[in-house]
This record gives structure tokens, sequence and C-alpha cells, in this order.
């Protein structure tokens, strides 16, 4: 696979569980898996179709926006919108049968599917709260 130009990046608290997730529910595939000396897995690169993602755990410090809301009044104000406030945006080829996969599994749906410009979209919260949009282009 050639590699994208640009590939986000997302900070996970639990690196291998995420990488679960997002493969069962979102249907990501794992690229790339990196663990330390205890076998805590520290880094993964994911990918949907031609596209990448890596999660990455910085420090056992870190939150996910999910956890971090639950401390942080300022946190629990942007969780209230339903828009991405950081997140990701990936095309799927049939949005329908994506959105019925990840609410099927029990993912937090933001939105149902509905026109946005130039595609269909939906918006959903990954397992530690972090945002996407997956969209579906017009023919």
């Amino acid at each position: 696979m050639a590699e994208p130009t640009v590939q986000p990046m997302l900070s996970y608290e639990d690196v291998g569980a995420a990488a679960a997730w997002l493969a069962d529910v979102f249907g990501l595939h794992e690229v790339q898996r990196v663990t330390d000396d205890k076998g805590t897995v520290t880094h993964c690169v994911m990918a949907l179709d031609d596209g990448v993602v890596h999660l990455g755990h910085p420090s056992d410090d870190y939150e996910g926006p999910r956890k971090h809301a639950e401390t942080c009044a300022q946190a629990r104000l942007w969780r209230e919108s339903p828009l991405i406030v950081d997140g990701l945006l990936a095309y799927v080829a049939d949005l329908d049968a994506h959105f019925e996969r990840t609410s099927s599994a029990g993912a937090t749906i933001l939105s149902e599917p509905e026109e946005g410009g130039a595609r269909r979209q939906y918006r959903v919260e990954d397992v530690e709260g972090h945002r996407w949009m997956f969209a579906q282009r017009r023919a």
C-alpha cells in the first residue's frame, strides 16, 4: 500500500483494546503493531481502504476524551455538541451498511445519516470518545 501524504495520529489509553474495537466496529484493519518489553501495545497502524491512522499511547497519564470529560467541565461542554470537535473523516462505499454495523455494535452515534453537501454522512464516537465522521460520496 502506498503511504498517504497525511496520516492522522490519535492517542488512546489502551491502544490494543482500541485497535480491536476499531476493527470490530468500524471495519479498520491492523497494518502494524508495536509492543514494549512488558507486552503492552504502544502503537498500532490501522487502515481503511487507502487511508491509515496511527494509534499511540503517549503516557500512562493520558486520558481519552470521554474519560477526561468526567473531571473537566470545559471538556464536558465540548462533548455536548454532536459535531466533530477533533476527529477524523473517513469515506466508505456503503454508508447505510456501515451505520448499521456501528449502531448495532453499540457505538455512540452522534448523528443519523444525513445529507452533507457533496456527500451523505453520519457522526459517531469510538470506544474512548474520539469522534469520527463516516461519509459516502455521491455518484
